[in-house]
């Protein structure tokens, strides 16, 4: 296993201190790391601004080749590559098997996409002083992007910063969460074996607060592109100056369920939204609001559903809910719940936790200004809200800092497109939980939740600069 930092195409040892890699489940180490100095930094940005140059003078089919490449490599890898996802990030091995078949889809999206960047023709006779002239526009990429990515998809996310930076002709560094950096790392390594141009991509370890902030305040780089906390997401647009940042934040995602649904479609769709991954996902079922002539029954068949999650080791093929990433976050988890049931929430199954375990969790009718409602529990933790009038469940999902996608299952066509129109996010899936997303979509928020989109046409325009040609033909 290769964890040194990958720096202008080269593997170096790293001269700073070590970081241990521990398996979320027992805490065992998997591996170690290095925090990289200073020195380290600035020869990855000096590699990575040439890497640039040599990127932005690859043809598009080049480019192309370079991410099909790269895709048929981590597909050839995945069995290596989701035990690793497993062993640092605490995902259950079935999940992290999903998560690489969905890396492999990213780098094969932003391949065909490397070959659609287009720029337009702009119609200049709408305007008497500007007639007989002809004016198109091209894009071009940035430079060097650093991508700064989280703990809980330390592949996929990873992939979603990579692929479309170099499909767009851009070098990147990456600058992977502290706790699971191993992933990445792997992926430089592929990467290299997949002919990229040394300096193209550079994998540097290292703490946010020392390592991704040395990052973020160089002024060399072109653009961030970060998925994280809304915490650090504020600290990296403040620090980074004038160069363009695209976040991907949290959110307390909500799901609407209105009277008339066919519940048997509901419930498993709704374990698989609050549980999956132990819940630290961005756009995890967190809050459900379920029509009142309803929520009785749907209570007790979501509780039926729960009970058959297994809880346990992430590698063994039964289970379906791993630990959380640490100890700290399973007590941070447990707090909430205990404050949710001091304020007046009833538990109807869980809010028991073992070490960095933490039983998929039910709670009834806490108050909106509970953490578990209000702010994001990234946990498995799900709370259930009875209404009387869809007007009143839109505005319980709008009164909130966040706004990255939310649900609503309703056989009203009228109710539906209400809630498109009415809810205030990055995305509304009808008749699904908001923990849906597909690689190709454009993913983000607004608010709190972030700005900017991902997904591999749209992160290719955020990180492209659409320049203008005008023509005077007279």
């Amino acid at each position: 296993m290769e964890t040194r930092l990958l720096i202008n195409g080269q593997w170096r040892e790293g001269r700073g201190k070590s970081l241990p890699i521990r398996n979320p489940y027992d805490w065992s180490i998997v591996d170690e790391v290095k925090e990289a100095e200073p020195e380290e930094i600035e020869a990855a940005i000096s590699g990575a601004l040439i890497g640039a140059k040599i990127m932005a003078g690859l043809p598009a089919y080049k480019r192309a080749a370079l991410l099909d490449r790269t895709a048929e490599l981590v597909e050839q890898d995945k069995e290596d590559l989701a035990g690793l996802i497993a062993q640092e990030s605490g995902k259950t091995i079935r999940y992290a098997r999903v998560e690489v078949n969905r890396a492999v889809s990213i780098f094969k999206l932003a391949a065909e996409e490397s070959k659609r960047i287009y720029g337009e023709v702009i119609p200049m006779d709408v305007a008497a002083q500007s007639k007989g002239r002809f004016a198109f526009t091209y894009r071009y990429p940035l430079g060097v992007i650093l991508a700064i990515s989280p703990f809980n998809f330390p592949l996929n996310l990873v992939a979603h910063k990579v692929a479309p930076a170099l499909a767009a002709g851009n070098a990147v560094i990456i600058k992977p969460a502290s706790a699971t950096p191993l992933s990445a790392i792997r992926l430089g390594q592929l990467l290299m074996d997949a002919d990229a141009p040394p300096g193209s991509v550079s994998v540097i370890t290292g703490s946010g607060g020392e390592v991704g902030q040395a990052l973020v305040k160089d002024n060399r780089l072109a653009m961030v592109t970060f998925t994280g906390s809304p915490e650090v997401g504020q600290i990296i647009r403040a620090s980074a100056g004038i160069k363009r940042v695209t976040l991907e934040m949290g959110a307390n995602c909500s799901l609407i369920i209105d009277k008339g649904v066919d519940l048997s479609r509901v419930y498993p769709r709704c374990v698989m939204g609050a549980f999956y991954n132990s819940g630290q996902v961005c756009i995890s079922v967190q809050n459900i609001y379920v029509h009142n002539s309803i929520k009785e029954e749907f209570v007790t068949g979501l509780l039926a559903a729960t009970e058959k999650q297994v809880v346990g080791d992430q590698m063994r093929e039964e289970t379906d809910v791993g630990p959380m990433i640490s100890e700290a976050e399973a007590k941070r988890a447990e707090s909430w719940v205990n404050q949710a049931v001091a304020g007046g929430g009833r538990i109807l199954m869980g809010g028991r936790r073992e070490f960095t375990r933490f039983y998929p969790t039910i709670i009834d009718e806490p108050l909106p200004d509970a953490n578990v409602i209000c702010k994001e529990v990234f946990a498995p933790v799900v709370s259930i809200i009875g209404f009387d009038q869809l007007d009143q469940a839109l505005n319980l999902v709008n009164d909130s800092p966040y706004g990255l996608q939310a649900g609503i299952f309703t056989n009203d066509l009228a109710a539906a497109f209400k809630a498109f129109q009415t809810l205030q996010v990055g995305a509304v899936m009808i008749n699904d939980v908001p923990t849906f997303r597909a690689d190709h979509m454009p993913y983000g928020g607004i608010k709190k939740s972030g700005q900017g989109r991902e997904g591999a046409r749209y992160a290719i325009e955020e990180m492209t600069e659409t320049k203008l040609v005008v023509w005077n033909l007279g």
